[in-house]
Formats: structure tokens, sequence, C-alpha cells
């Protein structure tokens, strides 16, 4: 069976500027690679034969670097958004040419997530829609007061720490999802989820307790350049490097 997935390549990564004023955020790089390239080597190490990039922003520059694919040993196409559809609309458009299961990234995520394991857990599951989870910490940066109903200080937390499970813009996904997605809309992965779960439809989880980070925000790029220096030997051990 060839594995496909799709790449979500087409914001305009407005949130990381000033870097993406030149560059597509996908392009940005952490150590000697673009981060979509990052990704792309990982998937063909887990078998994925088949790539298509959602593109929108700055395609052709996208388009000129990746190409075909041939240096992956991968095949890459591109479906071009005329406007913005969000991080599921653009499956709307490639409804013909996806397989029955495909995996769906975004485009600036940075992990060592086991594709293949979460590939497996979502056929042998039948799943319709597996979403890869993080495990997230979130310090507050301010003192939390605690009030009663007339605004009386009854508590206090110090900066506080929060846990939250949360996606890591990493999925497998089924055909059938497809049905749930309007077609030429701007519809994020958030509309997805709440028409899922209004239909009443089940929706997995696929825990990672490795490495992730996206690079949606400044602070957040800097922090991907270190770790991937820290942890290349995890994100893209040597043979992967070597792909040619």
């Amino acid at each position: 069976m060839t594995k496909t997935a799709v790449i979500l390549a087409g914001g305009a990564g407005t949130r990381l500027r000033p870097y993406t004023t030149v560059l597509p955020k996908p392009l940005m790089p952490v150590g000697e690679y673009p981060i979509l390239e990052v990704i792309i080597r990982q998937l063909a190490q887990a078998g994925v034969r088949r790539v298509t990039l959602a593109v929108n922003h700055q395609a052709e520059i996208i388009r000129s670097y990746f190409n075909g694919g041939a240096k992956w040993g991968i095949e890459i196409c591109y479906s071009l958004e005329q406007k913005p559809l969000g991080t599921m609309g653009p499956l709307k458009l490639m409804e013909k040419s996806l397989p029955e299961n495909f995996y769906v990234l975004n485009g600036d995520v940075l992990t060592d997530l086991d594709f293949r394991a979460l590939h497996d857990r979502h056929i042998n599951d039948d799943a319709l829609f597996t979403i890869g989870a993080y495990r997230r910490t979130v310090r507050s940066e301010y003192g939390v007061l605690k009030v009663d109903g007339t605004d009386n200080l009854i508590g206090f937390e110090e900066k506080p720490i929060n846990e939250y499970l949360v996606s890591m813009g990493v999925y497998m996904v089924s055909r059938r999802v497809l049905d749930y997605i309007p077609p030429d809309t701007g519809f994020g992965f958030d509309d997805l989820m709440l028409e899922l779960l209004a239909a009443g439809k089940k929706v997995e989880t696929f825990r990672h307790d490795g490495l992730w980070l996206d690079i949606g925000r400044p602070d957040d790029y800097m922090q991907a350049i270190d770790l991937f220096e820290e942890e290349e030997a995890r994100l893209l051990p040597k043979q992967l490097r070597l792909v040619s």
C-alpha cells in the first residue's frame, strides 16, 4: 500500500514576521534544512511515496525548491488554493486524488513522532480521524486571583502551571471525513472537530511523549532552532540526512 501525505504549506506566516517577509514559513531553516524538508525526509523514511503540498502564499518559491520530489525518492505534487481555505478546507480540492487513508500535517512541525506507528494504529482501528496529541505544560505569566461573588480575595496562586493535551498538527485521516468538509470554503481543524463531535463520530488521539514544536511565532522558531541543534540525531537521523 502506497502511503500518501498532504502537507499544509499555504499559510502566510503572519505570526512569524519579520522572518516570513522574504521566505514562506515552510522554508524557514532549522539547522541546514528548511523545516518542510525535514518533514518530507521523515515521511519518506516512514514509507510515504506521494506528498501533496497544499500551497497558496509564495507557492512558486516552494515549488521551485521541492520540484517533483525526486531528490527524496518520492513524488511531490501541488494543490494551489485560489483563496485561503484554512487547515481542512484544502482537502476538498484534492478529493478525487486522495486514497482511503492519508496523513495530513502542518508544514511547520518539528517532531520525532513515529509516523509508521500513527499510520498503523489508525489503519488497525479503521479510524475516521486520528490526532497526533502532545501533553503541553503552560506556565501563566501572572499571579492568579481567586475571588468570591463580591470580588473579595479567597485564594491566590503565583504563576500556576497547567497541562493540556494539544493537537500536534499531525493527523491520519480517512476519506470518509471529506463528507463533512464544505467545498470552496475556509474550514479549519476546529470547525471539523466540532462538526464530527456534533455528528456523534468517534475521533481518536495518538499520544506522543517525545519531541514536538511548531514554529508559529518568533519565540517558537528560535526554540526550534535550538532544539534541532541539540536533538538532530533524533529528529533527523544520519540516514535521513544522506537522502539524495
